[in-house]
């Protein structure tokens, strides 16, 4: 039997089933110690530098253990690639057939119950055709769904042809936690979600994504088992999405339109002429009452852009004495529906108003101070949150309350030799590390180009002098170039500048974000070769652009988040409260890792080179620039604008030379 060293190594079943595999020592490294994790049933936090081949190092280990596993990641792309084809592709290369099973959340799924109701319902329809389309439009889509629906084995929309998640038809045909009917539903037999989880329960691998593994972890899906009970083992990829998505789903969170749509169900099941009390109907004018009067004292509170989160006033009291009062009304509306019988809808109706309540007793309540509480007010409704400060006590908890191993692996989770950030959050701060550094040679293949003279960042010429910065070096390039920028007020304005210094003539093609679709713009962006590319914070991590069509990095400003947000002003505040000092042990390590992030765009194979440019005058001029710096690969570092164009022009592709020699 090969042990992983034969595996991993030269002439093994890897390298001959792989086309492109390399042998790392690194990845056998970090295999060994995944390997042993598994054996163990210990919690082990692994960052793997870009290059590592962290996927196939815990793969391996994962089919040869025998063990039950469940893989979590953090984004879709991921998900699918894992599924169709780097497991299929190790297992034939070990000769080890696994049953592997790719667990979607429950809005990926049809609802034959749902699509039942909405196919009866005419008006309801009118309403959707009003949101976006024609109400044409949204039955003939409604029409291709219930065809499709009678021949699909899995019941995944995205079987269906021309229906993307954004479609108003798509949330009328899926079910969510709160409007599931779980054991009650009379579709319960050829229930695609329920079937889904039953093949996982009876995989040995199964895929799932971070939010659905939260959902299991935080909320217990009634109705659908515990997945998380039957796995011997969770790694987590991508693993540095967990702390804020952690803290989401141990906060809370209710908008107007889950109200609205609550109020709109209720409605649909009365009008099927179901008996009820003559209070039921006071009830749902009660609560429509109170709901108009959260949106005027949020409308009244809030004083920032449309979407943008506004602090909870505490000196007034009028949004959180509307948020008790439409607690209590939906709570009473709840209690009415519970008086009406056992029937599953009407049951599911009103469990799905005690949680309502629930969840808005909980923000409304402001003496409270578990958490930071914020207010969104939009076109569309408004939005009451609340995000817990600490939730290292409870997550720990619940990894404790599970046998088996628990591993963590990334790219960024260490800032230098420290891990301490990212363990500390989730409460694992005792658990073994490991950190493995990228195989590249980054001091040979990039540059780090901190600009001389830059004026301060808030200063109202700064996004002008980083264009004028960036543009000799573009030129140089030829193109082939992200611009990052830390807010989308910067990147409105980096862009309006960067065509303004074009004046119409752009020697290469722009993308700027919000513009297009982001996969689009991505998709665009490789196929050109020789684009640039504007973007923010969703560009900063996630996004591999391997090869020439990526040379140039150009990052605005240090991304610190906002003080201005006031779930991060709340944070700052409570941490310096307790005694902690919020700007060294938040603001700094969160930062370090996002430029972390965001640097790590540029170099993703042994092929690649290119240059990273910071523009932010923090980075020499601020003792914390050191924490930046020991954040990013071993670059060499320079100063002189010179060189960098010269080490761009020496690896630009040749087609980029050309195009800079005739314009």
């Amino acid at each position: 039997m090969l042990d992983l060293e034969d595996i991993f190594g030269q002439g093994g079943p890897l390298e001959r089933a792989l086309p492109d595999f390399r042998v790392r020592r690194e990845q056998l490294r970090m295999a060994e110690r995944v390997a042993g994790a598994l054996g163990a049933g210990e919690t082990l936090v692994v960052e793997a530098g870009t290059g590592t081949g962290k996927t196939f190092a815990y793969l391996v280990p994962a089919i040869l253990s025998g063990t039950r596993v469940l893989i979590s990641t953090g984004t879709r792309t991921l998900q699918d690639q894992l599924y169709s084809k780097d497991l299929p592709l190790v297992s034939a290369a070990l000769g080890r057939p696994a049953r592997v099973a790719l667990l979607k959340g429950r809005a990926n799924y049809l609802c034959r119950y749902r699509l039942a109701a909405v196919e009866g319902a005419g008006e309801q329809l009118a309403m959707i055709g009003g949101e976006a389309g024609s109400p044409r439009a949204s039955r003939a889509m409604l029409t291709r769904i219930a065809r499709w629906a009678r021949t699909t084995k899995s019941g995944d929309l995205a079987e269906v042809g021309g229906l993307s998640d954004s479609h108003p038809v798509w949330a009328q045909v899926t079910s969510t936690r709160e409007t599931c009917l779980g054991a009650r539903c009379p579709e319960l037999s050829r229930c695609h979600v329920a079937l889904a989880r039953r093949e996982a329960l009876d995989a040995d691998i199964v895929i799932v994504n971070h939010h659905l593994l939260l959902a299991d972890l935080a909320l217990k899906e009634d109705g659908f088992g515990d997945l998380l009970g039957s796995a011997d083992a969770v790694i987590l990829d991508e693993a540095h999405q967990i702390p804020d998505l952690a803290t989401q789903f141990f906060g809370a969170s209710v908008s107007s339109r889950q109200i609205e749509s609550l109020l709109k169900d209720v409605e649909l099941e009365l009008r099927k002429g179901r008996p009820g009390p003559g209070a039921l109907t006071d009830h749902l004018q009660a609560v429509e009452e109170d709901l108009r009067e959260l949106r005027s004292a949020g409308s009244t509170l809030s004083t920032n852009a449309a979407g943008a989160r506004t602090a909870w006033s505490t000196r007034s009291m009028r949004l959180p004495d509307a948020a008790h009062e439409l607690a209590d009304s939906i709570g009473r509306l709840g209690e009415s529906l519970a008086a009406l019988g056992d029937d599953a809808a009407i049951v599911q109706l009103a469990a799905r108003g005690a949680e309502l309540a629930a969840s808005l007793s909980r923000i409304a309540a402001t003496d409270e101070l578990e958490g930071a509480r914020a207010l969104e007010v939009t076109a569309r409704g408004i939005n009451l949150s609340l995000l817990p400060f600490d939730i290292s006590a409870r997550f720990r908890a619940l990894i404790e309350a599970r046998r088996g191993a628990w591993i963590f692996t990334s790219a960024t989770l260490s800032l230098g030799e420290e891990f301490g950030h990212f363990t500390g959050r989730l409460g694992i701060a005792e658990c073994p590390t490991l950190r493995i550094d990228s195989p590249f040679d980054h001091e040979r293949q990039s540059l780090l180009y901190l600009p001389e003279r830059m004026p301060d960042p808030r200063s109202p010429e700064y996004v002008a002098a980083v264009i004028d910065t960036a543009l000799p070096l573009i030129e140089a390039a030829g193109g082939g170039a992200f611009v990052l920028f830390t807010s989308h007020r910067a990147l409105a304005q980096g862009a309006a500048l960067l065509r303004a210094r074009w004046n119409g003539a752009a020697p290469q093609r722009l993308f700027v974000q919000g513009e297009a679709p982001r996969e689009r713009l991505l998709q665009e962006f490789r196929h050109d070769g020789n684009g640039v590319l504007l973007g923010t914070a969703s560009f900063w991590e996630g996004v591999d652009v391997k090869g020439e069509a990526l040379r140039l990095v150009v990052i605005e400003k240090l991304p610190f988040a906002s003080p201005d947000d006031p779930l991060v002003r709340a944070r700052i505040e409570h941490l310096n409260a307790s005694g902690a000092n919020a700007f060294r042990d938040y603001q700094l390590p969160e930062a370090a890792l996002t430029l972390k992030q965001g640097a790590g765009r540029l170099i993703r194979s042994e092929d690649d080179y290119g240059a990273v440019v910071i523009c932010d005058p923090r980075m020499l001029a601020r003792s914390y620039g050191r924490v930046f710096l020991a954040a990013l690969p071993p670059m060499t570092v320079t100063q002189d604008a010179d060189e960098v164009r010269r080490f761009l022009r020496k690896h630009a592709p040749r087609s980029a030379v050309r195009e800079l020699s005739t314009s």
